[in-house]
């Protein structure tokens, strides 16, 4: 059965496309253009009560019943409880993946969308307060991860659901003014997950109206 996938696209949207493909889950698209205030209407409300991209609606849940659920992170710990994939059943190998997965959601994401909005703001001092705020905190957070890095392969040592987290933000460096090049660990960890066919086709799917 198909799953229906509603999104933008965008880094945690992306995360989303880029899990689906490494699983092989059949899944359908259903663009919810943002910009047009579409994650507002009743019908998507009942999905995803925050009224934010992604969701998705599984019809095969658990038990066969359908579940819908809302949040990038809460999405892709159940698809890797779904599927048995990129999520360690044994609870030491879990902790680091969900501890990489929670760092993403708590910092490498909402610090990076700081810069993307402070760019935008037309207010010279405004943009320059927010941009040399959220740019340090960023350019920290991509430390963070390159130290982690040159110590393992991947960020919870084996390919799991919290680098296709990371990936979805790590995408849009250009945006947030970072130069992977000052941060080789991470730069590789880039370019080895872009090699992986299944990375390639999350993110060549189409995820907006364009």
């Amino acid at each position: 059965m198909t799953i229906a996938f509603h999104t933008w696209n965008t880094p945690n949207g992306r995360k989303i496309s880029v899990a689906l493909e490494e699983m092989n889950l059949p899944y359908t698209v259903r663009t919810v253009n943002i910009s047009k205030g579409e994650q507002h209407a009743p019908d998507f409300l009942r999905i995803s009560p925050n009224n934010r991209i992604p969701a998705i609606v599984d019809p095969d849940g658990p038990d066969g019943q359908p579940i819908s659920v809302f949040e990038s992170g809460a999405i892709l710990l159940y698809l890797g409880e779904k599927t048995g994939q990129f999520l360690p059943a044994n609870l030491r190998e879990r902790v680091p993946v969900i501890e990489w997965l929670m760092w993403q959601m708590g910092g490498f994401g909402p610090m990076p969308g700081q810069v993307h909005h402070f760019r935008a703001v037309e207010s010279e001092i405004d943009r320059r307060y927010g941009l040399k705020r959220y740019s340090d905190e960023t350019r920290r957070l991509y430390g963070v991860l390159d130290r982690r890095l040159a110590e393992v392969e991947f960020v919870a040592g084996e390919l799991s659901v919290a680098d296709f987290a990371i990936l979805g933000w790590a995408w849009r460096h250009e945006r947030h003014q970072v130069s992977l090049d000052d941060f080789p660990n991470v730069k590789r960890w880039y370019e080895t997950l872009f090699e992986r066919p299944g990375v390639q086709r999350g993110f060549a799917v189409k995820l907006d109206d364009q």
